[in-house]
């Protein structure tokens, strides 16, 4: 790590790098995005309300003269959507810098995709997965890409069941749905990481948590709602472990970014650990297999 304590200062100039935020109209999102503009890059606000993202575009520009913000239509739970918003953005640009899965939906109640899938795995680790294979060729062309992976600490209760992924024969428990997207967000990281390594490419794939952070995200949940008084950070610091991934020079592929304070709820970035089952090969390959069976999307590395 640079130093104890690496805040938004030490991003240093993103001149000529192009970023994509997902879900950056608010929260960590939008302060990742609202950094990397102010630090001079091209960044994309990807969001499936538009009129939410133009208003934190507009949020952005108020705040830093000449910043280079796009909004586009992103809905991470219609592959169609995706399909669209990749096509788009591979016909106005010819690099991308980073990619950064940030969006995410948090304890909803039960509901599924516009592909049929559950709302939480779907919107979470399905449609970053096929966001990033449409984007992938795009990002290995350009010299020191990166892709981040928001998850959380909730990862560390997940254990995905493959027998119903989809929560269509169990009792749905919110709270579990999101554990299980969470520790696919860091199956995702850890085996393309391994993926590209072993074909010799050199975009980096790295994950991060925010920590305790407040934030609409934890809309759905009354008590999450009262703990934030007592042990939520502000976006400001929610953000940091994000942006530590996206731009430092000590940051190696699998690498996971976190908050360094008690149970890492709060403080500024290092570099954590993952629990032992996010480590497991054969896990990580079968959810990979899996996604590109149900997404109709390879990746053909």
């Amino acid at each position: 790590m640079k130093q104890q304590k690496w805040n938004s200062d030490n991003v240093p100039d993103q001149k000529d790098r192009v970023a994509i935020v997902t879900g950056s109209n608010t929260g960590i999102g939008y302060e990742t995005a609202r950094v990397l503009a102010n630090k001079k890059a091209t960044v994309i606000i990807a969001v499936r309300n538009l009129e939410k993202g133009n208003v934190a575009a507009n949020q952005i520009r108020a705040g830093h003269e000449n910043v280079d913000v796009k909004v586009m239509a992103l809905d991470l739970a219609n592959l169609e959507s995706v399909n669209d918003f990749a096509a788009d953005f591979k016909i106005n640009y010819t690099r991308l810098d980073l990619l950064i899965n940030n969006a995410g939906v948090m304890f909803p109640p039960y509901s599924k995709t516009a592909d049929g899938f559950e709302i939480q795995l779907g919107t979470n680790h399905l449609g970053h997965f096929a966001l990033t294979r449409h984007l992938l060729d795009l990002l290995m062309s350009t010299e020191d890409s990166r892709i981040v992976n928001l998850s959380s600490t909730a990862q560390k209760w997940g254990n995905i069941n493959f027998k119903d992924l989809h929560w269509e024969k169990r009792k749905y428990k919110t709270r579990q749905a999101y554990y299980d997207s969470k520790i696919a967000n860091i199956y995702f990281t850890y085996e393309l990481a391994r993926k590209l390594n072993e074909n010799n490419h050199r975009t980096l794939v790295v994950a991060s948590h925010p920590g305790w952070t407040s934030t609409e995200l934890q809309r759905h949940s009354g008590f999450l709602n009262f703990m934030n008084n007592f042990f939520g950070q502000d976006m400001t610091m929610g953000a940091l472990p994000t942006l530590y991934a996206a731009v430092e020079s000590d940051v190696k592929s699998a690498d996971y970014y976190g908050p360094s304070g008690f149970m890492e709820f709060r403080g500024y970035p290092k570099k954590v650990e993952s629990n032992e089952l996010s480590h497991n090969e054969e896990i990580a390959q079968r959810l990979w297999d899996i996604s590109e069976e149900v997404t109709k999307i390879k990746y053909d590395l």
